[in-house]
């Protein structure tokens, strides 16, 4: 007989999780999905290992192309009108610069060239330089020329500034170059760049550049 208190206990097998039978088309659906996994991931591989490869010629190629700005020194500047005591009637600027292409695979067009003297940033004379030309790789270019006359503004007043700074020892001047330049790499042409180029001079008693200022690097920036 049962007794009313006593609780029927389940088998070990009633107890086991039934295993479930997974179909062939189950266990293909997976082999195919392995397969496109893998698939993918070389593609990606791939492109990936194809781009690092161009990334690296290509900034290769910037290092060795990329092209540097021109190189601007001042070799001599001069007004010989303080050395004499003369008025400023005689004035007269006589200027010396060189332009250096530093590129080794890259030539430089100078379309355009202006050449500005300033005295406390006010402009005393200017004129353009009238030739164009083109500068191979690894070539020195010499920017020579005078300002008198119409070229040259120097008043009275102006004048009488100059010969007190040169009774103190030195006058400074800025010669500002401003040129339009292209670059050239091989038959291409890059845009036209604005290139200006501040120099500082200053002359002493005699009127002739001082040894401070000579072939000295002047600061180039684009705009």
């Amino acid at each position: 007989m049962w007794s009313e208190n006593r609780i029927p206990v389940q088998s070990a097998a009633e107890n086991r999780p039934l295993k479930r039978h997974h179909t062939a088309r189950y266990y293909a659906h997976r082999v195919k999905e392995s397969l496109t996994t893998r698939v993918s991931k070389l593609i990606c591989a791939i492109f990936l290992g194809l781009l690092f490869f161009v990334g690296i010629i290509t900034f290769i190629l910037w290092l060795s192309l990329r092209p540097h700005r021109p190189r601007i020194h001042i070799q001599d500047f001069s007004i010989p009108a303080l050395a004499q005591g003369a008025g400023f009637e005689n004035a007269l600027i006589i200027y010396n610069a060189t332009a250096r292409n530093s590129n080794q695979n890259i030539g430089v067009y100078y379309d355009t060239m202006q050449v500005t003297v300033f005295y406390q940033d006010l402009i005393i004379g200017g004129s353009p330089v009238l030739f164009s030309f083109f500068q191979e790789p690894k070539n020195t270019t010499i920017i020579a020329g005078q300002l008198s006359g119409a070229t040259l503004t120097v008043t009275s007043q102006r004048w009488q500034q100059f010969m007190a700074d040169r009774a103190r020892g030195e006058v400074v001047f800025r010669l500002e170059i401003t040129a339009t330049i292209r670059f050239k790499i091989s038959t291409w042409d890059s845009k036209r760049h604005r290139m200006h180029a501040n120099c500082p001079v200053g002359v002493g008693p005699d009127g002739l550049l001082l040894p401070s200022y000579r072939v000295k690097k002047c600061p180039v920036y684009f705009n």
